[in-house]
C-alpha cells in the first residue's frame, strides 16, 4: 500500500468517524439533558408537546375543510417541486420551443388549481353544506 492510497484510506476513516458522531450525537445529548423524573401516570400518556391531554383521541374532530386543504397543499408543493428542474433545463432548449414547453408544462400544473377553484374547494363557507349533501 503506497502513501498517497494510505492517506486516501486515513481520510475516508476520518470522515467515517466523523459521520458516525454527528449521527449519534443527537441521541446522547437528548440523554444527557432529558429530564429523569417521571411519575408511573406520565410515562403511560400519549405525547402531547407538554400539555395535558384532555378526553380521549376520538372525542374531537376535525372537520374535513382541513384536510382538503393539506391535500391541495400537498398536491401544489409536488408541482413546484417539479418546476425546478424544468426551469433549470430550460437553457437546454434553443428558441420558440422552450418557451412553449416551458408555457404547457405550467398550464398542466395551473389546472389542478382551476379543477380545485371550479369544486369551490377554496370556498370555506360552502364546504358544510356541500358535504352534507
Amino acid at each position: 500500500m503506497s502513501e498517497k492510497e494510505l492517506i486516501v484510506f486515513t481520510y475516508i476513516c476520518v470522515f467515517l468517524i466523523f459521520g458516525i458522531l454527528i449521527a449519534v450525537a443527537p441521541f446522547i445529548i437528548s440523554r444527557l439533558i432529558r429530564p429523569r423524573t417521571r411519575t408511573a401516570s406520565q410515562s403511560l400518556e400519549t405525547y402531547e408537546c407538554g400539555m395535558a391531554p384532555m378526553g380521549q383521541a376520538w372525542d374531537s374532530r376535525h372537520g374535513i375543510a382541513y384536510y382538503l386543504y393539506a391535500l391541495i397543499f400537498l398536491a401544489f408543493e409536488v408541482d413546484v417541486l417539479y418546476l425546478f428542474p424544468v426551469a433549470a433545463a430550460f437553457d437546454s432548449v434553443k428558441g420558440m420551443r422552450g418557451l412553449i414547453l416551458f408555457a404547457l408544462f405550467l398550464g398542466v400544473l395551473s389546472l389542478g388549481i382551476v379543477y380545485a377553484w371550479a369544486k369551490g374547494a377554496f370556498e370555506w363557507t360552502n364546504l358544510k353544506k356541500r358535504i352534507k349533501k
